[in-house]
C-alpha cells in the first residue's frame, strides 16, 4: 500500500515480514480493498504491502512492533471466530500503543466478559483497568466523557455475573433530571414517562441478551431499569447495581444511592463531571463523592480521557476541542478577575 499520509521512515527504520497460516482468514484481516491495512497505516503510522499470506511492515521499529502486534490480535481474534469491525480494530490498536499488548494483560490473560450475544472485551488500556476494578471492587466510579464504554462495559459485568449466577438481578438508574418536578405533566404511565431518560441503558441490555430475554427478565424483575428516585428506601442485596450519569444527582440522592447497598451486592456509578445538567449553584453528589470517598477502602475510581473514545474517530477530537476551549476560556476569566484586581 502506499500515499499514508502519516508514514515516515525516521531513523530507525525496518522492515519486517509477517506471514499467516490460515489464507482463509486474510480477506476479513485485510478487510474489502485492503481497508483494514490502511486503517492500521493511518493510526501507527507504517506502510503495510500485501502479497499473498505475508504482509511487508516498514517503518519506525517502535511502530512497526506496534502494527505486527495489532496484525497478531486481529488474526487472533479472526481465529476464535470474531468480527473484526472498525470498532474492534481501533480497540486492538489503541490498546498495542499503549501497551503493546493487544487485549491481554501483562500475564498473557485474555480480558473477555461473555454474554449471550457477543463477547465484549476492552479498547482502551483504561477500559481494562476499568474491568479489573470492577471484579475486584464492591463500589467503583467510572468518570469520563462520553463514548468511553463507562456504562457499557458496566452493563456486560452485570449481565456476565447474572449469566453465571454471581447475583440474583440487576438493578439500572438513571436520574431523570430534565424531567424535574414536571415528570407528573408528562403523557403515559409512570415507565413512559421515565423510558427515554433510561432508554440508553435499555440499548446497552439488548446488545448483549436476546431480545425476549430481556423482555422476560425485565418482567420478572431479575432486570430493574428505574429512575434513582424509585431507590429510596430499598436494600439492594445480590444485586450488581448500576447508576449512570451520576453527575446529575445532588449529594443527598448520591449519599442515598450509595447507602442502598446489601449483601453480595456490586455497585457500579458512572458520570461526566463536564456534563453536568444542575440547576446553577447545586452541587454535583458525584463530584463530592469523588472527593470524599478517594481511598476509602472497597472504592475504586477509575478516569478515562478522550484518548479512550471507542465511537466514531472524530468523537474524541472533538472532546479534545471542547476540553481545550474549556481551558482557554477558564484561563481567560482568572485573567480578567486578575486584571480587575489590579485596576482596584
Amino acid at each position: 500500500m502506499n500515499g499514508n499520509p502519516g508514514y515516515s521512515p525516521g531513523g530507525d527504520h525496518e522492515t519486517r515480514h509477517l506471514a499467516f497460516e490460515d489464507t482463509s482468514l486474510l480477506p476479513p484481516l485485510f478487510g474489502e480493498h485492503d481497508r483494514n491495512l490502511a486503517l492500521i497505516e493511518d493510526r501507527v503510522g507504517v506502510l503495510l504491502v500485501p502479497r499473498g499470506n505475508q504482509v511487508a511492515i516498514s517503518g519506525n521499529a517502535e511502530k512497526v512492533a506496534v502494527a505486527e502486534n495489532v496484525l497478531r490480535q486481529m488474526y487472533g481474534q479472526l481465529q476464535k471466530g470474531r468480527d473484526l469491525d472498525q470498532g474492534a480494530i481501533e480497540g486492538v490498536i489503541r490498546l498495542a500503543a499503549s501497551t503493546g499488548s493487544g487485549d491481554e494483560d501483562a500475564e498473557g490473560e485474555e480480558i473477555v466478559i461473555r454474554t449471550r450475544r457477543k463477547p465484549v472485551i476492552p479498547r482502551s488500556a483504561t477500559q481494562r483497568a476499568y474491568l479489573r476494578a470492577l471484579e475486584a471492587h464492591d463500589l467503583t466510579f467510572g468518570l469520563g466523557p462520553a463514548g468511553t464504554g463507562k456504562t457499557y462495559l458496566a452493563v456486560a459485568m452485570a449481565v456476565s455475573q447474572l449469566i453465571a449466577g454471581r447475583v440474583d438481578r440487576i438493578i439500572l438508574s438513571r436520574p431523570a433530571v430534565e424531567a424535574g418536578e414536571n415528570l407528573g405533566f408528562l403523557p403515559g404511565d409512570m415507565r413512559e414517562k421515565v423510558d427515554p431518560y433510561l432508554r440508553p441503558l435499555y440499548d446497552a441490555l439488548y446488545d448483549m441478551l436476546p431480545g425476549d430475554q430481556v423482555a422476560r427478565q425485565l418482567e420478572s424483575g431479575e432486570i430493574e431499569i428505574a429512575p434513582l428516585a424509585f431507590m429510596r428506601g430499598r436494600t439492594l442485596a445480590n444485586a450488581y447495581v448500576i447508576l449512570d450519569e451520576a453527575q446529575n444527582t445532588t449529594p443527598a440522592q448520591m449519599k442515598m444511592f450509595m447507602t442502598r447497598l446489601g449483601e453480595n451486592a456490586r455497585m457500579v456509578i458512572t458520570g461526566d463531571l463536564s456534563q453536568i445538567d444542575l440547576p446553577e449553584g447545586v452541587t454535583s453528589g458525584l463530584a463530592e463523592a469523588a472527593e470524599i470517598l478517594r481511598g476509602v477502602r472497597g472504592v475504586s475510581f477509575v478516569h478515562f480521557t478522550a484518548r479512550d473514545v471507542v465511537r466514531h474517530p472524530l468523537v474524541s477530537r472533538i472532546v479534545d476541542a471542547y476540553e481545550a476551549h474549556e481551558k482557554h476560556e477558564a484561563g481567560a476569566r482568572r485573567g480578567n478577575k486578575g486584571g480587575s484586581g489590579r485596576r482596584q
